[in-house]
């Protein structure tokens, strides 16, 4: 079980000049630093820098004569967008935004790097946006520190298994790997291989696996073989780790993805090798994906509501502009595709 995180308490915007009395500095000189604007020694813009990780500082764009201007920004942070995950979700926040003309989405992507992600919300959060939808709930210290302090809403997308700064809107990712695990064993799978990616740059592909061992050994059973890339999922790396499960352990009757993305390309190792599926292996993804549907067999998967996190993380905060008092979770559920791979 995971330790629940006692959260900070908000507290006031933190100031340039405190950030100066903390670095001993002049205002003027935090002020060039965050605006990258005239020469400064290496080590004072690091000394600089480090304050303001450390206070969550974030500089005010629109200060002075536009000090009083309300803003109708909306700042997204996505992973990727040649993930066709997060398409969706962002297509949900445009359906969302539906006759609220006034609101603008700016967004930002930022490669599965949480370095990246700060300093976009750092960017995002100099122009006061109403609101901040940033993907999952794993972020450095300083980024969390910056959405804690910040004046508008804070939206956590995708998961729901941890404690939200705001309001999470998402799934559990842990309850849809044990949902996986027992959906399979039920079936009648005894002998269960994982296919994974990089789960430093997905933690909820992690949650996936923890939930389907925790469902294997609520059954007597645990995972007979796995084989895990260090790179990020694709196709062609659900191909190749497919390959080398089987290498390794060929008795294994049923193989679980980390994603669809894994799952086609163990699919296509299938083809490849003439293997009969469910027959000879049974395949099982995560995601829904189109491309999934399509094949010749359909994949069978766990299918997430991507579409309707994006509308809901939006509608959410549109309908409640102020934060409340507590954070809440949004639960927007998943279902299993039975398909005619597993």
């Amino acid at each position: 079980m995971r330790t629940k995180r006692r959260l900070p308490d908000r507290k006031s915007k933190v100031t340039v000049k405190e950030v100066a009395l903390r670095a001993q500095v002049s205002e003027s000189t935090v002020s060039r630093i965050m605006r990258n604007k005239g020469p400064v020694a290496d080590e004072t813009r690091e000394k600089v820098m480090e304050t303001v990780r450390a206070l969550g500082y974030v500089p005010n764009r629109i200060a002075g004569a536009l000090a009083s201007l309300n803003t109708h920004l909306v700042g997204v942070v996505v992973p990727s967008l040649s993930n066709i995950v997060f398409p969706e979700v962002l297509r949900g926040i445009h359906a969302g935004l539906g006759q609220a003309d006034e609101i603008q989405a700016v967004i930002s992507v930022s490669e599965y790097d949480i370095e990246a992600e700060e300093n976009m919300v750092r960017g995002l959060l100099s122009w006061k946006p109403a609101a901040v939808l940033v993907t999952g709930l794993e972020h450095t210290e300083a980024t969390r520190r910056m959405l804690m302090n910040s004046e508008g809403r804070v939206v956590e997308m995708m998961e729901i298994d941890g404690d939200p700064i705001d309001v999470a809107v998402g799934m559990s990712h842990r309850s849809a790997g044990y949902a996986s695990g027992r959906h399979l064993v039920e079936k009648g799978y005894r002998r269960f291989g994982y296919v994974g990616h990089d789960w430093e740059a997905d933690s909820r592909a992690k949650l996936r696996y923890e939930g389907l061992c925790a469902a294997l050994r609520d059954a007597g059973l645990s995972i007979a073989a796995q084989a895990i890339t260090n790179a990020p999922s694709s196709v062609g790396a659900g191909k190749d780790m497919t390959a080398r499960l089987l290498s390794g352990d060929p008795a294994v009757d049923v193989a679980v993805y980390s994603n669809d993305d894994m799952a086609v390309g163990g699919v296509f190792h299938c083809l490849g090798a003439g293997l009969s599926m469910p027959d000879d292996l049974a395949v099982f993804g995560f995601n829904g994906l189109e491309i999934g549907r399509q094949l010749p067999q359909p994949l069978s998967t766990v299918r997430s509501n991507r579409h309707r996190i994006g509308r809901v993380a939006i509608e959410t905060i549109l309908k409640t502009p102020d934060r409340p008092s507590e954070p809440t979770k949004i639960d927007t559920g998943f279902e299993i595709f039975e398909g005619a791979t597993a």
